[in-house]
């Protein structure tokens, strides 16, 4: 394809560790606080996202305004549990991870469907 692999393998992680920075900046701003467990779990959330925004756990092609979706998606059931005052916020993981579980079983169910009607026009 004539890619430098090299060079784009370089700037990919250059750029991951620039917006992984830009991140840890945003979230000691916010919290106030540098200290490193506040982010503990977070990544569960970022893959959360992300599946459902669209993009597939099997690797393929991602949506980036799907996963913008997702993101606000996740933050209204997060404040909407953290809002509501009865509920202790272990409900805000427990209905997160079952929305990931439909999403993923919706995405294997698709992922099938597709490969069954794929047609012979290569």
């Amino acid at each position: 394809m004539g890619l430098p692999v090299d060079r784009t393998r370089i700037w990919a992680y250059v750029i991951s560790g620039f917006c992984s920075a830009l991140t840890g900046v945003a979230l000691s701003w916010t919290m106030l606080s540098g200290y490193t467990l506040h982010a503990a779990g977070m990544e569960m959330d970022a893959i959360v996202s992300s599946v459902i925004g669209g993009t597939l756990l099997s690797g393929g092609v991602a949506f980036v305004p799907g996963t913008l979706i997702g993101v606000l998606l996740q933050g209204i059931i997060q404040t909407f549990i953290t809002f509501q005052g009865t509920l202790s916020g272990w409900w805000t993981k427990i209905i997160i991870g079952l929305l990931l579980t439909v999403f993923i079983a919706l995405q294997t169910v698709i992922t099938s469907y597709k490969d069954k009607h794929k047609t012979g026009d290569a």
